[in-house]
C-alpha cells in the first residue's frame, strides 16, 4: 500500500508538471476516482486499501496539486466491465474526474483505459494485469505501472 500512495504522489506531481495537464483540472479541483473492487475476489488486495492508498498519497502531497485542492471518490465496480465503463464514463461527464486509479480486473480496465483515451483524462492501472494494456490497446493516457501477463 504505501508503494502505492508513493507512486499516487509521483503520478501527482509529474501531471502538474507537463504543460497540458493543467488545463485537464476542472472546476479548480482536481479530482481522482478510485474505481476497484470493494464486495469481490479481488476487494483484499486492492478495494478499500487502494482507497487508503490514494487518500494517504493525497495527505501526503498536502492535499493540492497546482495549487488547486484534491478530492478522493471511489466505486465499486463489481468485476463487470459493463458497470465499471458506465460509472467511470459518468465521472468523467457528470462528476468532473480528472483520473482514475487502480481498476483490477482486465477486463474492466480494457475498457475504462479506452475511454479515458477518447476523454483526454488519465487512468493509472494499478490492478488489471493484462499484456493488451501495453500492448495492442497501449494509450498515451494510461499508466499500467504493475505486472502484466
Amino acid at each position: 500500500m504505501q508503494r502505492f500512495a508513493v507512486v499516487t504522489a509521483t503520478v501527482l506531481a509529474i501531471a502538474v508538471q507537463v504543460g497540458g495537464a493543467r488545463a485537464q483540472i476542472s472546476d479548480d479541483l482536481v479530482k481522482i476516482g478510485v474505481l476497484t473492487d470493494m464486495s469481490g475476489v479481488y476487494s483484499d488486495s486492492t478495494g478499500k486499501g487502494s482507497l487508503v492508498a490514494v487518500q494517504m498519497a493525497v495527505a501526503d502531497y498536502g492535499g493540492k496539486v497546482a495549487g488547486k485542492p484534491i478530492e478522493v471518490i471511489a466505486a465499486d465496480h463489481l468485476n463487470k466491465p459493463d458497470v465499471g465503463l458506465a460509472i467511470a464514463r459518468n465521472w468523467y461527464d457528470n462528476e468532473k474526474v480528472d483520473a482514475i486509479f487502480d481498476v483490477p480486473t482486465s477486463s474492466v480496465a480494457l475498457p475504462v483505459s479506452a475511454l479515458t483515451r477518447e476523454k483526454q483524462k488519465i487512468h493509472i492501472n494499478s490492478g488489471g494485469g493484462s499484456s493488451d494494456i501495453t500492448g495492442v490497446a497501449c494509450s498515451p493516457n494510461t499508466v499500467h505501472w504493475t505486472f502484466d501477463t
